[in-house]
């Protein structure tokens, strides 16, 4: 379906935990977060079911994502129910890549398609330090297993950070000479944890293009523009909600481990969707489409939402 300002609405972002093994230092404090009583976050029943009520409003793809998916008890009930609904074309799931090796085929089993590994530097004593516990290998073993799994053209996710990983732009970029993957820049938002960080720290991704000028622009991939370098095998993404706003062309709904649609990621806007079912959950994943906004308003006042990113859905 269409919202209010005629943009078509077919990709659902849906978050079944904000807890995760990692602590990366733009994300979530060193503590981690309070866990949630068993009642407070959607069951897999309920996660299912949101992601079917969607496909009647007109979804077509639905992401998986955390804090971590893979620390989630039940995922893979939950990826297979999904996977199952009629009209969902297309499944994914965000990862931080550290419990891939053991989950990988069976994910593929369950029915997901594609998989986007997050990866904010290829340096493990960096790994330690931005991530505060997690281990490199771990990550590069999963992203083996994945490929052996029959998971073809991974998508990295690297959230660009001034003075801290964009020294690392060229090696991210060589990834692509040999494999057909797609690095995929992120501009830092101000948000949660980073809110308050100082400003050189927010890079554009314009950084991307002076730091690798051989890239050449090719085509678009939802929000992402994307570049190659002639005669590599992969792509390059930039995605750049700060230096490059995309709301005109956006076409998603958030749902948090809590079961709260967010039309917009900035918004302050939650419409209630916990233990609603049926016909009742429908109306209330309609409503909250037709209540998405023209845009954010992050530059001029930041971003307005009530709860971080690792509390919404990456």
């Amino acid at each position: 379906m269409n919202d209010a300002y005629g943009r078509r609405i077919d990709y659902l972002r849906l978050s079944v935990t904000d807890l995760c093994n990692y602590r990366c230092i733009y994300c979530m404090p060193d503590s981690g977060v309070p866990k949630k009583e068993h009642s407070e976050v959607l069951s897999v029943e309920e996660c299912i079911d949101v992601a079917a009520q969607s496909a009647r409003c007109g979804v077509r793809k639905v992401r998986v994502t955390g804090g971590e998916p893979l620390v989630r008890h039940g995922i893979l009930d939950i990826c297979r129910g999904i996977a199952e609904i009629g009209g969902i074309a297309e499944l994914c799931l965000t990862t931080n890549g550290s419990l891939l090796g053991g989950f990988a085929r069976s994910l593929r089993e369950a029915g997901v398609d594609r998989l986007n590994v997050s990866l904010d530097t290829l340096r493990p004593e960096r790994f330690a330090s931005l991530t505060r516990r997690g281990s490199l290998t771990d990550v590069l073993e999963g992203v083996d297993a994945a490929l052996r799994a029959g998971f073809g053209r991974l998508k990295f996710n690297v959230v660009l950070m001034g003075g801290v990983n964009d020294d690392e732009i060229p090696d991210f970029v060589a990834l692509t000479r040999e494999h057909p993957v797609e690095v995929r820049f992120i501009e830092l938002m101000p948000i949660g944890e980073c809110a308050d960080w100082d400003r050189s720290r927010f890079v554009g991704g314009s950084r991307v293009l002076e730091a690798c000028p051989d890239l050449s622009p090719t085509d678009t991939d939802g929000v992402a523009a994307r570049y190659r370098i002639p005669g590599y095998a992969g792509t390059v993404g930039l995605i750049r909600p700060l230096s490059h706003k995309f709301c005109s062309e956006c076409n998603r709904i958030r749902v948090t481990a809590d079961g709260k649609l967010k039309p917009c990621l900035h918004s302050e806007a939650e419409i209630p969707l916990k233990g609603l079912r049926g016909e009742a959950l429908f109306r209330a994943i309609r409503g909250g489409i037709l209540q998405k906004p023209l845009q954010h308003e992050m530059e001029r006042l930041g971003s307005r939402s009530v709860r971080p990113m690792n509390r919404i859905g990456g």
